[in-house]
């Protein structure tokens, strides 16, 4: 799992850049908006979706559950029902971990055999 990096300045996010942030089609957000009552976009003029952040957070949080716990859409939505900080904090650990895990890695491919 990638950390999910979020702008300080920015309002709000297209669907293309929230799938693009978890590796997922659009459909897949599409469906998931549907299915999740938490997530609730804006639609501006054109009809196109507009998340905030804390949609993001959401997302991250169903993304969790659903592509890497394995858990089912129903255990997905028991689980969002329940207090989400501990989830979060092991989302946050995980991203950090592999981020360290990745910066390794290049170092370790730059040094001579």
């Amino acid at each position: 799992m990638k950390a999910i990096e979020l702008s300080d300045t920015k309002l709000f996010y297209s669907i293309g850049e929230v799938a693009t942030m978890f590796d997922v089609n659009t459909s897949l957000i599409r469906f998931w908006e549907t299915e999740f009552d938490v997530i609730k976009p804006k639609k501006n003029a054109k009809g196109n979706r507009l998340f905030t952040a804390a949609d993001v957070k959401n997302f991250q949080l169903i993304h969790y559950f659903v592509k890497e716990q394995g858990l089912t859409l129903k255990g997905a939505k028991k689980k969002l029902e329940e207090n989400n900080e501990d989830a979060f904090l092991k989302i946050n650990v995980i991203g950090k971990l592999e981020a360290i895990k990745e910066k390794l890695n290049n170092i370790a491919a730059k040094l001579p055999n």
